[in-house]
């Protein structure tokens, strides 16, 4: 069963960058669609990135478009999300989950969560000057 554990969160000035990392254990990433969701303080859990293991192909959330990428290193069996131009609205807890290679990435962005294997713990991200 795969375990998704998230890290590199830390304190970051608005316009710095900071990069997360998803790392599982025992099981290959790459055989799983990761997604990188996001709750900010008093907010509902919102999706951020997706990248496919079915297609291959990466996705984002209008908000984020542009400003973060993901990628995935399977030397290291991480899935990475770079963030640029953090915004005092990027603050929250950041989550990563793992589902099957056939989970539609945009269904998971857009809250169809039920498929989503496992969760990760979450990293916080405070953007704070």
């Amino acid at each position: 069963q795969v375990q998704p554990a998230e890290s590199g969160g830390d304190l970051v000035e608005p316009g710095g960058s900071l990069k997360l990392s998803c790392a599982a254990s025992g099981v290959s990433l790459d055989d799983y669609t990761v997604i990188w969701f996001r709750q900010g303080p008093g907010n509902e859990r919102e999706g951020v990135s997706c990248f496919s293991s079915g297609d291959g192909l990466t996705y984002f959330t209008d908000s984020f478009k542009g400003r973060f990428s993901i990628s995935r290193d399977n030397a290291k069996n991480t899935v990475n999300l770079q963030m640029n131009e953090l915004r005092f609205e990027d603050t929250g807890v950041y989550y990563c989950a793992a589902g099957p290679p056939w989970l539609f990435c945009w269904s998971a962005l857009t809250g169809s969560t039920d498929y989503i294997h496992s969760w990760g713990q979450g990293t916080q991200v405070p953007v704070s000057a």
